[in-house]
């Protein structure tokens, strides 16, 4: 029990940003009764990544007898207990938390929810009948490993489409809606009571590797949700400041605010120059600061997400 709850404290951090990327989703679609844009591009990841995970399943977690988190996790626990196909007992879990999340969250979550439910399971039954007994490989190690990156990529795959997996991300959404209990809190105890009820149904080997998937799978789903959306902010204090501004709004074409400042020590006036870059375009700002002004004070931060003018919207033409 306290390999379970370490391994969980770690992960943690990671749990807590995907989750509340799909709480902010999901909160959005409640306030403005939005639905999603159902467009071609955005049903074939859903797609892509159910399948993927289903592969990911297949091939990896279910021949390694790895434990698991969410909907997951109980299928895998009732198919050990009882022999059940993982496929049917998964589709079961996802029709009942989304039947539960009609009722209780609206129709504008079922919508982001109804593909995954349906299309998972099925995608693992038509893969169990066309690989039948096949196994690719029976080193544990390399069957924990490509079974976190599978299950990260693909779970990633479908929430940076605003959709959700359905399952047991439900459950903690609704406790968040009428009771106002934090969704990683509640998706972390769920995820150590489905682990902690899979741990006597496994060798004490097989836990520790599956506490190794599930840190490397939430590395994983965190890597692929800031693919794309991290950019570089950039803050340059310089006596030089209006032909840095010239500079950048010419040779880069990117956006500069200027902030009035005053110096600590000598109290003298300035201005900081603040700019946000794309993460390719830091050599070339650095390169042209150290040419107008080698003695500028530059402080560059690594963002998360960017949202606005030139970024998540295109430029406005002058």
């Amino acid at each position: 029990t306290a390999k379970w709850d370490v391994q969980m404290a770690g992960m943690n951090f990671q749990t807590r940003s995907r989750m509340e990327r799909r709480t902010e989703n999901w909160r959005a679609d409640m306030n403005d009764n939005t639905h999603m844009s159902w467009s071609a591009r955005t049903i074939g990841a859903i797609l892509l990544g159910n399948i993927l995970y289903a592969l990911t399943l297949k091939l990896f977690l279910l021949p390694a007898n790895l434990a698991s988190g969410g909907a997951t996790g109980i299928a895998l626990a009732v198919h050990y207990l009882t022999g059940l196909s993982v496929s049917g007992i998964l589709l079961a879990v996802n029709v009942g938390m989304l039947i539960l999340g009609f009722f209780l969250l609206g129709k504008a979550f079922v919508v982001t929810t109804l593909l995954s439910t349906f299309v998972m399971p099925a995608a693992l039954e038509v893969l169990d009948r066309v690989f039948g007994d096949f196994v690719l490989t029976q080193d544990l190690l390399l069957c924990t490993l490509f079974a976190g990156l599978g299950v990260g990529i693909s779970l990633g795959i479908v929430i940076r489409t605003g959709a959700s997996t359905g399952g047991m991300d439900i459950p903690p959404l609704i406790l968040f809606k009428y009771f106002r209990i934090p969704v990683s809190v509640s998706l972390y105890a769920f995820d150590v009571t489905i682990l902690l009820v899979q741990a006597p149904l496994h060798q004490a080997e097989n836990i520790l590797y599956s506490i190794l998937f599930v840190m490397i799978s939430s590395i994983t789903l965190d890597k692929m949700l800031m693919i794309g959306t991290t950019q570089t902010e950039v803050k340059i204090i310089s006596n030089k400041s209006s032909e840095l501004r010239e500079a950048i709004l010419k040779q880069l074409d990117r956006g500069v605010t200027l902030l009035d400042a005053e110096g600590g020590y000598l109290h003298d006036k300035t201005q900081v120059i603040f700019s946000v870059i794309s993460n390719r375009e830091l050599f070339k700002l650095e390169k042209i600061v150290h040419g107008i002004d080698p003695d500028s004070f530059m402080v560059i931060t690594r963002v998360s997400e960017v949202k606005g003018r030139g970024f998540s919207m295109d430029k406005q033409a002058l």
